[in-house]
């Protein structure tokens, strides 16, 4: 039986990807500098670990067959404005520790997972933005901070593969969302933090909206995600590949969405002085349903549907609702 280490087993993406490989039988190992918060990891084994320090790279990657780096401290548009030097510092160190462990205990395949936010600002001042191909990276202009310590990391595993023939593959989010992640506190992103609004307010009261509403992006639903970063990975494709839905929204039709799930008619309230990001952003798709045969197929309005009753839970186990 392959094994497989999951890295950032503690956070959003990484806990419900561990729980599809195990309903897969794989046998894995968990590392996080933290323990899921809302559920019970299904881990075989779980090491907490702070993936800054190489000897603990060495440990996580130890007997490993296939490596998923989901291990970074990000969050939403409001935390990763303001934490560019933490964010670049933290990332960097975990990313090329993990890249050079991976290949010091023979690894077979590692996966690393990027981020939209590499590609470059001047394509992305237009809310009816052209969706973004993988090879639109360059010439660079990736988001400041965030944008291009993922960038960086995507070039250092491709020289790892061409190198010293370590099987990398690297996977690009747009915009990732789904129950059990961030909902509150600074690091949550827009859908969450929109159905943490729409359920706090009552029928016909207003939520705040950071900047005018008209910012367009997609939407992708973690369990589409982790079915895309497992099927890559049985790939042959070492090249960087878009994963997210390909349908383009404004703010304010995601807030419309989540109201009408909710039940509730609410008004906006916009504050431009709030980090708002670019102004459009969009998934190509042709390179990932060539790639891989598939593409994400749940709706965004199922997946907020089941996000908006976790969160809705939540509140209500908080006493707020």
């Amino acid at each position: 039986m392959e094994k497989i280490v999951v890295t950032g087993a503690g956070g959003f993406i990484g806990h419900h990807f561990v729980k599809y490989l195990k309903a897969k039988g794989y046998w894995i190992r968990g590392v996080d500098i933290k323990e899921p918060e809302y559920e019970d990891t299904q881990a075989d084994e779980f090491k907490l670990l702070d993936l800054r320090r190489w000897e603990n790279c060495l440990e996580a990657a130890k007997g490993a067959d296939h490596v998923y780096n989901l291990a970074a401290n990000m969050g939403g548009i409001g935390f990763i404005e303001t934490h560019k030097a933490e964010i670049v510092h933290d990332n960097t160190l975990i990313n090329i520790h993990m890249l050079d462990a991976a290949r010091e205990r023979g690894v077979q395949k590692y996966l690393y997972t990027s981020s939209a936010c590499v590609y470059p600002g001047y394509m992305q001042n237009d809310a009816n933005v052209t969706p973004l191909k993988e090879e639109d990276a360059y010439p660079a202009d990736a988001e400041d901070g965030y944008g291009w310590e993922k960038l960086y990391a995507e070039r250092s595993c491709r020289h790892y593969y061409e190198d010293h023939g370590l099987n990398t593959y690297v996977v690009r989010f747009h915009n990732i969302f789904g129950p059990l992640g961030s909902y509150d506190g600074g690091r949550e992103k827009s859908p969450a933090a929109i159905c943490r609004k729409v359920a706090l307010a009552k029928d016909e009261d207003t939520i705040e909206v950071w900047g005018d509403g008209e910012q367009t992006r997609s939407y992708c639903f973690v369990d589409d995600c982790i079915e895309g970063i497992h099927r890559l990975m049985q790939s042959d494709f070492h090249e960087p590949l878009n994963l997210g839905q390909d349908r383009m929204l404004t703010i304010n039709e995601l807030v419309d969405i989540v109201a009408n799930i909710a039940g509730k008619k609410i008004g906006k309230d916009y504050d431009l002085t709030k980090p708002q990001g670019v102004r459009g952003r969009n998934s190509d798709n042709d390179k990932l349903r060539k790639v891989l045969g598939w593409e994400p197929g749940i709706s965004l309005e199922d997946g907020l549907d089941k996000t908006y009753g976790w969160i809705c839970e939540k509140l209500a186990e908080e006493g707020r609702i």
